[in-house]
């Protein structure tokens, strides 16, 4: 049951936004009474959270696939075994209220930093005599990261899908 009302409130939030979404609405999506979301969130928020913090999630331990002198594969790689695990709906919800909703906001900040720091690291360990110029990947990892969190709000926007092998390839030429 909670499962099912995480799922609609995902489908609802993305769709409409938070505050223009009642729980009757969720409920009703869930096929489960507006007491049961009570039960499980006593508070509309307490979905929101609950979503951004079970659904947008980078999961641990993962190794970084980097070739010495093959920046441009390692990004490519790292963008395509990236375990983000955030759908595209949760995506929008994330930028839609992150301006509104302090947890989000910062929820999208450390999923940001993370995937800075995995970038990053792939990138020193693909350009290991780049190293002394820290600033330079530094910039290119948050660019690449940004890139990664943003892409389905892009293609929400206009349509245009963007293809993480061309990022991967125009940040790894700006380095080299």
């Amino acid at each position: 049951m909670r499962t099912r009302i995480l799922d609609a409130a995902e489908e609802l939030f993305a769709g409409s936004g938070y505050e223009a979404t009642p729980t009757a609405v969720i409920a009703k999506l869930a096929k489960v009474p507006k007491g049961l979301i009570v039960d499980y969130f006593p508070r509309k928020i307490d979905v929101l959270v609950a979503l951004v913090n079970e659904r947008t999630q980078i999961e641990e331990g993962r190794e970084v696939d980097a070739v010495p002198g093959d920046p441009v594969g390692t990004l490519a790689r790292l963008a395509r075994a990236l375990p983000l695990r955030a759908s595209p709906a949760m995506r929008r919800i994330l930028f839609r209220e992150a301006d509104t909703h302090g947890s989000v906001k910062e929820r999208l900040g450390r999923l940001n930093g993370e995937l800075v720091r995995r970038a990053r690291f792939a990138l020193e360990l693909a350009l290991p005599g780049a190293r002394g110029d820290a600033a330079r990947l530094e910039i290119a990892a948050a660019m690449f990261a940004a890139v990664l969190l943003y892409q389905e709000n892009l293609w929400q926007l206009t349509g245009h899908q963007i293809d993480p092998d061309a990022v991967a390839e125009l940040i790894a030429h700006s380095l080299v």
